[in-house]
Protein backbone atom coordinates (compact mmCIF):
# COMPACT_ATOMS: atom_id res chain seq x y z
CA UNK A 1 0.00 0.00 0.00
CA UNK A 2 1.16 3.27 -0.69
CA UNK A 3 2.02 5.57 2.09
CA UNK A 4 -0.82 8.41 2.68
CA UNK A 5 0.11 11.48 2.12
CA UNK A 6 -0.05 13.88 5.09
CA UNK A 7 -0.56 17.68 5.70
CA UNK A 8 0.25 19.13 8.95
CA UNK A 9 -2.19 22.10 10.53
CA UNK A 10 -1.03 23.86 13.74
CA UNK A 11 -3.29 25.73 15.09
CA UNK A 12 -1.19 29.13 16.25
CA UNK A 13 -3.67 31.84 15.99
CA UNK A 14 -5.15 31.76 20.42
CA UNK A 15 -5.22 34.55 22.16
CA UNK A 16 -3.77 32.73 25.39
CA UNK A 17 -5.27 35.26 27.81
CA UNK A 18 -4.31 33.14 30.32
CA UNK A 19 -0.80 33.40 29.91
CA UNK A 20 -1.14 37.11 30.41
CA UNK A 21 1.22 38.94 31.52
CA UNK A 22 3.44 36.77 28.93
CA UNK A 23 0.93 37.23 26.18
CA UNK A 24 0.70 40.95 26.22
CA UNK A 25 3.15 41.67 23.12
CA UNK A 26 3.45 37.93 21.52
CA UNK A 27 1.20 35.01 20.46
CA UNK A 28 0.97 32.74 22.74
CA UNK A 29 3.02 30.08 20.91
CA UNK A 30 5.90 32.28 20.76
CA UNK A 31 6.03 32.42 24.54
CA UNK A 32 9.68 31.56 25.16
CA UNK A 33 10.07 28.03 27.62
CA UNK A 34 13.21 25.88 28.61
CA UNK A 35 15.90 29.10 28.13
CA UNK A 36 16.13 28.66 24.36
CA UNK A 37 12.81 27.33 23.14
CA UNK A 38 9.30 28.92 21.61
CA UNK A 39 6.47 26.52 23.23
CA UNK A 40 5.80 26.02 19.10
CA UNK A 41 9.01 24.53 18.68
CA UNK A 42 7.45 21.34 20.52
CA UNK A 43 4.98 21.07 18.04
CA UNK A 44 7.00 21.42 14.98
CA UNK A 45 9.89 19.29 16.12
CA UNK A 46 7.52 16.29 16.78
CA UNK A 47 5.90 16.99 13.15
CA UNK A 48 9.49 16.70 11.26
CA UNK A 49 10.61 14.30 13.73
CA UNK A 50 7.27 12.44 12.41
CA UNK A 51 8.39 12.77 9.00
CA UNK A 52 5.91 14.66 8.21
CA UNK A 53 7.41 18.11 6.33
CA UNK A 54 4.38 20.02 4.48
CA UNK A 55 3.19 21.82 7.52
CA UNK A 56 0.76 24.91 7.67
CA UNK A 57 0.73 27.43 10.85
CA UNK A 58 -2.04 29.10 11.51
CA UNK A 59 -1.75 32.42 12.97
CA UNK A 60 -3.91 35.89 13.91
CA UNK A 61 -3.11 37.68 17.52
CA UNK A 62 0.00 39.25 18.02
CA UNK A 63 1.77 37.51 15.52
CA UNK A 64 4.76 39.26 14.56
CA UNK A 65 7.19 37.31 16.85
CA UNK A 66 6.40 33.90 16.37
CA UNK A 67 6.04 34.71 12.54
CA UNK A 68 9.73 35.77 12.65
CA UNK A 69 10.91 32.97 14.80
CA UNK A 70 9.68 30.60 12.18
CA UNK A 71 11.00 32.38 9.21
CA UNK A 72 14.67 32.29 10.92
CA UNK A 73 14.22 28.68 12.40
CA UNK A 74 11.94 26.37 10.30
CA UNK A 75 13.72 26.12 7.19
CA UNK A 76 12.98 23.42 4.82
CA UNK A 77 14.10 22.30 1.13
CA UNK A 78 11.57 23.48 -1.12
CA UNK A 79 13.48 21.20 -3.95
CA UNK A 80 12.05 18.66 -2.09
CA UNK A 81 8.47 20.36 -2.00
CA UNK A 82 8.91 20.48 1.65
CA UNK A 83 7.62 23.44 3.96
CA UNK A 84 7.03 24.85 7.34
CA UNK A 85 4.72 28.72 6.22
CA UNK A 86 3.22 30.56 8.50
CA UNK A 87 -0.46 31.85 7.54
CA UNK A 88 -2.44 34.66 8.96
CA UNK A 89 -6.16 35.26 9.20
CA UNK A 90 -6.66 36.40 5.26
CA UNK A 91 -10.68 36.74 5.22
CA UNK A 92 -10.99 34.41 2.47
CA UNK A 93 -14.37 33.31 3.18
CA UNK A 94 -15.71 36.36 4.54
CA UNK A 95 -15.03 39.81 6.66
CA UNK A 96 -14.18 38.21 9.51
CA UNK A 97 -11.39 37.32 11.50
CA UNK A 98 -10.78 33.49 12.55
CA UNK A 99 -13.97 33.02 15.10
CA UNK A 100 -12.96 29.58 16.47
CA UNK A 101 -10.08 26.94 15.64
CA UNK A 102 -12.59 25.24 13.22
CA UNK A 103 -13.34 28.43 11.56
CA UNK A 104 -9.33 28.99 11.20
CA UNK A 105 -9.23 25.91 9.24
CA UNK A 106 -12.28 26.33 7.25
CA UNK A 107 -10.72 29.65 6.20
CA UNK A 108 -7.87 28.06 5.37
CA UNK A 109 -9.41 25.20 3.04
CA UNK A 110 -7.73 26.20 -0.23
CA UNK A 111 -4.06 24.91 1.77
CA UNK A 112 -6.09 21.78 1.75
CA UNK A 113 -7.38 21.69 -1.84
CA UNK A 114 -3.88 22.90 -3.18
CA UNK A 115 -1.93 20.23 -1.19
CA UNK A 116 -4.48 17.34 -1.84
CA UNK A 117 -3.45 14.87 1.15
CA UNK A 118 -5.18 11.87 1.96
CA UNK A 119 -4.47 12.46 6.07
CA UNK A 120 -4.92 15.96 8.02
CA UNK A 121 -3.03 15.85 11.24
CA UNK A 122 -4.42 18.85 13.07
CA UNK A 123 -2.34 19.90 16.51
CA UNK A 124 -2.14 22.67 19.27
CA UNK A 125 0.93 24.67 19.64
CA UNK A 126 1.24 25.21 23.48
CA UNK A 127 1.67 21.76 24.70
CA UNK A 128 5.08 20.43 26.15
CA UNK A 129 5.66 16.63 24.50
CA UNK A 130 7.40 14.15 22.18
CA UNK A 131 4.88 12.27 20.11
CA UNK A 132 5.31 10.47 17.14
CA UNK A 133 2.59 11.44 14.77
CA UNK A 134 3.26 8.68 12.07
CA UNK A 135 2.50 6.10 14.93
CA UNK A 136 -0.55 7.92 15.63
CA UNK A 137 -1.73 7.97 11.58
CA UNK A 138 -0.94 4.13 11.08
CA UNK A 139 -3.62 4.06 14.01
CA UNK A 140 -5.94 6.11 12.71
CA UNK A 141 -5.86 4.28 9.18
CA UNK A 142 -6.38 0.97 10.77
CA UNK A 143 -9.35 1.78 13.25
CA UNK A 144 -11.42 3.36 9.85
CA UNK A 145 -12.69 5.97 11.71
CA UNK A 146 -12.57 9.73 9.98
CA UNK A 147 -11.25 11.25 13.07
CA UNK A 148 -8.93 9.79 15.47
CA UNK A 149 -8.25 12.31 19.09
CA UNK A 150 -5.09 11.73 21.32
CA UNK A 151 -5.95 11.03 24.49
CA UNK A 152 -3.66 11.14 27.55
CA UNK A 153 -4.80 9.98 31.17
CA UNK A 154 -5.42 13.36 33.76
CA UNK A 155 -6.40 13.48 37.40
CA UNK A 156 -10.13 13.93 38.01
CA UNK A 157 -9.44 17.62 39.93
CA UNK A 158 -8.32 18.64 36.41
CA UNK A 159 -11.61 17.46 34.86
CA UNK A 160 -12.88 20.81 33.83
CA UNK A 161 -9.88 22.38 31.86
CA UNK A 162 -9.68 20.07 29.64
CA UNK A 163 -11.57 18.63 26.54
CA UNK A 164 -13.10 14.90 27.75
CA UNK A 165 -13.38 12.00 26.17
CA UNK A 166 -15.63 9.34 27.09
CA UNK A 167 -14.92 5.53 25.20
CA UNK A 168 -17.79 2.87 24.13
CA UNK A 169 -17.48 0.22 26.57
CA UNK A 170 -18.34 -2.20 23.79
CA UNK A 171 -15.64 -1.16 21.96
CA UNK A 172 -13.11 1.04 23.77
CA UNK A 173 -11.27 2.35 20.39
CA UNK A 174 -14.29 4.12 19.85
CA UNK A 175 -15.41 7.82 21.53
CA UNK A 176 -18.68 7.68 22.98
CA UNK A 177 -19.23 11.03 23.67
CA UNK A 178 -16.63 14.00 23.99
CA UNK A 179 -17.50 17.22 25.84
CA UNK A 180 -15.51 20.46 26.78
CA UNK A 181 -13.98 20.83 29.91
CA UNK A 182 -17.26 19.36 32.08
CA UNK A 183 -17.86 19.80 35.63
CA UNK A 184 -17.67 15.90 36.35
CA UNK A 185 -17.09 13.03 34.30
CA UNK A 186 -16.96 8.97 34.97
CA UNK A 187 -13.80 7.95 36.20
CA UNK A 188 -12.07 5.03 33.95
CA UNK A 189 -12.74 1.31 34.75
CA UNK A 190 -9.52 0.99 35.99
CA UNK A 191 -8.50 4.08 37.63
CA UNK A 192 -11.80 6.28 39.05
CA UNK A 193 -9.70 9.06 40.21
CA UNK A 194 -8.63 9.51 36.43
CA UNK A 195 -10.06 10.46 32.80
CA UNK A 196 -9.12 10.69 29.78
CA UNK A 197 -8.35 14.13 28.61
CA UNK A 198 -7.86 15.16 24.59
CA UNK A 199 -4.00 15.96 23.85
CA UNK A 200 -5.45 18.85 20.99
CA UNK A 201 -4.07 16.63 18.86
CA UNK A 202 -6.43 15.06 16.13
CA UNK A 203 -5.71 12.90 12.62
CA UNK A 204 -8.49 13.08 10.07
CA UNK A 205 -9.35 11.60 6.80
CA UNK A 206 -9.14 14.32 4.61
CA UNK A 207 -12.78 14.61 2.73
CA UNK A 208 -14.41 13.70 6.00
CA UNK A 209 -12.62 16.54 7.46
CA UNK A 210 -13.76 19.13 4.69
CA UNK A 211 -17.46 18.15 4.73
CA UNK A 212 -17.38 18.42 8.65
CA UNK A 213 -15.75 22.17 8.72
CA UNK A 214 -18.53 23.39 5.67
CA UNK A 215 -21.17 22.13 8.05
CA UNK A 216 -20.39 23.77 10.50
CA UNK A 217 -19.78 27.08 9.06
CA UNK A 218 -23.20 27.07 7.60
CA UNK A 219 -24.61 26.62 11.42
CA UNK A 220 -25.28 29.24 13.88
CA UNK A 221 -25.45 27.49 16.81
CA UNK A 222 -21.91 26.89 16.88
CA UNK A 223 -18.45 28.33 17.99
CA UNK A 224 -16.81 26.85 15.09
CA UNK A 225 -14.13 24.98 17.72
CA UNK A 226 -12.26 21.77 17.12
CA UNK A 227 -13.52 20.51 20.24
CA UNK A 228 -16.55 21.73 21.07
CA UNK A 229 -17.94 21.44 17.51
CA UNK A 230 -15.98 19.54 15.13
CA UNK A 231 -15.44 16.44 17.23
CA UNK A 232 -19.08 15.85 18.57
CA UNK A 233 -20.07 15.42 15.06
CA UNK A 234 -17.73 13.07 13.94
CA UNK A 235 -18.82 11.29 17.76
CA UNK A 236 -22.92 11.38 17.07
CA UNK A 237 -22.21 9.67 13.89
CA UNK A 238 -20.04 7.20 15.52
CA UNK A 239 -17.35 8.07 13.63
CA UNK A 240 -14.46 8.56 15.92
CA UNK A 241 -11.79 6.82 17.37
CA UNK A 242 -9.37 7.42 20.87
CA UNK A 243 -5.80 7.33 20.44
CA UNK A 244 -4.29 5.84 23.40
CA UNK A 245 -1.13 8.45 23.90
CA UNK A 246 0.46 5.65 25.95
CA UNK A 247 0.91 3.09 23.28
CA UNK A 248 3.04 6.22 21.67
CA UNK A 249 6.69 4.96 21.52
CA UNK A 250 9.70 7.13 20.96
CA UNK A 251 13.20 6.36 20.67
CA UNK A 252 15.11 7.26 23.52
CA UNK A 253 12.65 7.88 25.63
CA UNK A 254 12.84 6.64 29.34
CA UNK A 255 10.15 5.55 32.18
CA UNK A 256 10.47 8.88 33.68
CA UNK A 257 9.36 11.03 30.87
CA UNK A 258 8.09 8.49 28.13
CA UNK A 259 4.70 9.72 29.01
CA UNK A 260 5.01 13.57 29.91
CA UNK A 261 2.27 15.97 28.27
CA UNK A 262 1.87 19.15 29.79
CA UNK A 263 -0.95 21.69 29.03
CA UNK A 264 1.09 25.17 29.64
CA UNK A 265 -2.33 26.84 29.65
CA UNK A 266 -1.73 29.38 33.36
CA UNK A 267 1.42 30.77 34.61
CA UNK A 268 1.10 28.35 37.15
CA UNK A 269 1.17 25.48 34.56
CA UNK A 270 4.13 27.29 32.86
CA UNK A 271 6.18 27.96 35.62
CA UNK A 272 5.73 24.36 36.36
CA UNK A 273 6.54 22.77 33.42
CA UNK A 274 9.86 24.67 33.51
CA UNK A 275 10.35 23.23 36.91
CA UNK A 276 9.94 20.00 35.70
CA UNK A 277 12.85 20.01 33.55
CA UNK A 278 15.83 21.15 36.20
CA UNK A 279 16.31 17.95 38.56
CA UNK A 280 19.01 15.58 37.70
CA UNK A 281 15.95 12.96 36.38
CA UNK A 282 13.83 15.12 35.17
CA UNK A 283 10.27 15.05 34.39
CA UNK A 284 10.86 16.26 30.86
CA UNK A 285 14.03 15.08 29.31
CA UNK A 286 15.52 17.53 26.82
CA UNK A 287 18.50 15.97 26.07
CA UNK A 288 17.58 12.97 24.14
CA UNK A 289 18.79 13.72 21.02
CA UNK A 290 17.43 10.67 19.18
CA UNK A 291 13.95 12.30 19.19
CA UNK A 292 15.73 16.20 19.30
CA UNK A 293 13.97 19.46 20.12
CA UNK A 294 14.96 22.23 17.45
CA UNK A 295 14.65 25.91 17.60
CA UNK A 296 16.79 28.60 16.69
CA UNK A 297 20.88 28.88 17.22
CA UNK A 298 22.07 32.15 19.54
CA UNK A 299 24.68 33.54 18.22
CA UNK A 300 25.35 34.41 21.94
CA UNK A 301 29.02 33.40 23.17
CA UNK A 302 28.75 30.53 25.91
CA UNK A 303 27.16 30.73 29.80
CA UNK A 304 30.24 31.39 31.86
CA UNK A 305 30.55 31.53 35.46
CA UNK A 306 33.28 34.34 36.92
CA UNK A 307 33.98 35.60 40.32
CA UNK A 308 33.30 39.49 41.11
CA UNK A 309 35.92 42.27 41.90
CA UNK A 310 35.34 41.45 45.33
CA UNK A 311 36.09 37.93 44.75
CA UNK A 312 33.18 35.89 45.67
CA UNK A 313 32.37 33.13 43.24
CA UNK A 314 29.42 32.80 40.66
CA UNK A 315 27.86 29.55 41.10
CA UNK A 316 24.29 27.52 40.02
CA UNK A 317 23.11 24.19 40.96
CA UNK A 318 20.19 22.12 39.70
CA UNK A 319 19.48 25.15 36.78
CA UNK A 320 19.35 25.37 33.20
CA UNK A 321 21.87 27.84 31.99
CA UNK A 322 21.59 29.29 28.64
CA UNK A 323 23.91 30.85 26.08
CA UNK A 324 24.98 34.32 26.62
CA UNK A 325 24.24 34.05 30.51
CA UNK A 326 26.96 35.68 33.15
CA UNK A 327 27.08 34.73 36.66
CA UNK A 328 29.38 37.09 38.15
CA UNK A 329 30.00 36.15 42.03
CA UNK A 330 25.45 35.70 42.08
CA UNK A 331 24.25 32.16 43.24
CA UNK A 332 21.43 30.19 40.84
CA UNK A 333 19.09 27.81 42.68
CA UNK A 334 16.84 25.76 40.69
CA UNK A 335 15.87 27.99 37.70
CA UNK A 336 15.97 28.33 34.45
CA UNK A 337 17.85 31.45 32.60
CA UNK A 338 17.65 31.89 29.10
CA UNK A 339 19.95 34.03 26.96
CA UNK A 340 21.71 37.07 27.98
CA UNK A 341 20.78 37.23 31.32
CA UNK A 342 23.62 38.56 34.01
CA UNK A 343 23.48 37.96 37.91
CA UNK A 344 25.48 40.29 39.55
CA UNK A 345 27.52 40.30 42.72
CA UNK A 346 25.64 38.34 45.77
CA UNK A 347 22.50 38.22 43.71
CA UNK A 348 20.47 35.52 44.83
CA UNK A 349 18.11 33.68 42.30
CA UNK A 350 16.11 30.94 43.62
CA UNK A 351 13.26 29.04 41.61
CA UNK A 352 12.79 31.33 39.10
CA UNK A 353 12.67 31.58 35.45
CA UNK A 354 14.50 34.64 33.62
CA UNK A 355 14.13 35.35 30.50
CA UNK A 356 16.06 37.11 27.81
CA UNK A 357 18.20 39.61 28.61
CA UNK A 358 17.08 40.15 32.28
CA UNK A 359 19.96 42.16 34.66
CA UNK A 360 20.04 40.84 38.10
CA UNK A 361 21.64 44.06 39.93
CA UNK A 362 23.87 43.19 43.03
CA UNK A 363 22.52 41.67 46.10
CA UNK A 364 18.44 41.35 44.80
CA UNK A 365 16.56 38.37 45.76
CA UNK A 366 14.65 36.64 43.14
CA UNK A 367 12.36 34.02 44.49
CA UNK A 368 9.40 31.85 42.51
CA UNK A 369 8.78 34.46 40.10
CA UNK A 370 9.08 34.92 35.66
CA UNK A 371 10.56 37.51 34.62
CA UNK A 372 10.21 38.71 31.00
CA UNK A 373 12.65 39.62 28.46
CA UNK A 374 14.83 42.73 28.99
CA UNK A 375 13.75 43.81 32.63
CA UNK A 376 16.57 45.27 34.77
CA UNK A 377 16.06 44.52 38.40
CA UNK A 378 17.52 47.32 40.80
CA UNK A 379 20.56 46.48 43.11
CA UNK A 380 18.77 45.13 46.59
CA UNK A 381 15.67 44.58 45.51
CA UNK A 382 13.24 42.18 46.57
CA UNK A 383 11.18 40.22 44.32
CA UNK A 384 9.32 37.46 44.88
CA UNK A 385 9.82 37.92 48.85
CA UNK A 386 6.64 39.94 49.85
CA UNK A 387 3.46 39.19 47.25
CA UNK A 388 2.04 42.01 48.96
CA UNK A 389 4.97 44.39 48.09
CA UNK A 390 4.90 42.90 44.52
CA UNK A 391 1.30 43.64 43.67
CA UNK A 392 1.83 47.45 45.52
CA UNK A 393 4.49 47.62 42.83
CA UNK A 394 2.44 46.56 40.01
CA UNK A 395 4.04 43.05 39.36
CA UNK A 396 1.30 40.00 38.58
CA UNK A 397 1.27 37.63 41.54
CA UNK A 398 -0.48 34.26 41.22
CA UNK A 399 -2.98 32.56 43.92
CA UNK A 400 -0.06 30.43 44.68
CA UNK A 401 2.16 33.50 45.17
CA UNK A 402 3.79 33.40 41.96
CA UNK A 403 5.56 36.30 41.00
CA UNK A 404 5.45 37.79 36.98
CA UNK A 405 7.09 40.85 36.00
CA UNK A 406 6.25 41.91 32.33
CA UNK A 407 8.22 42.79 29.60
CA UNK A 408 10.32 45.62 29.86
CA UNK A 409 8.79 46.63 33.33
CA UNK A 410 10.99 49.24 34.83
CA UNK A 411 11.40 48.33 38.67
CA UNK A 412 11.79 51.78 40.99
CA UNK A 413 15.14 51.24 43.06
CA UNK A 414 14.35 50.39 46.59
Amino acid sequence: MAPKKVLAVVLAGGEGKRLMPLTADRAKPAVPFAGSYRLIDFALSNLVNSGYLQIVVLTQYKSHSLDRHISETWRMSTQLRNYIASVPAQQRRGKSWFLGSANAIYQSLNLIHDAQPDIVVVIGADHVYRMDFAQMVDAHVKSGASVSVAAVRQPMNLVDQFGVIEVDQSDPGRIAAFVEKPDSTPGLPDDPNSFLASMGNYVFTTDALVKALEDDAARLDTKHDMGGDIIPYFVERNDAAVYDFTQNDIPGATDRDRQYWRDVGTMDSYYDANMDLISPLPLFNLYNLQWPIYTRQSVSPPAKFVRSSSGKSGEAHDSIVSAGVVVSGGAVQSSVLATDVFIAESAEVTGSVLLDKVNVGAGAVVRRAIVDKNVRIPPGARIGVDAELDRRRGFAVTESGLTIISKGQVIEPG
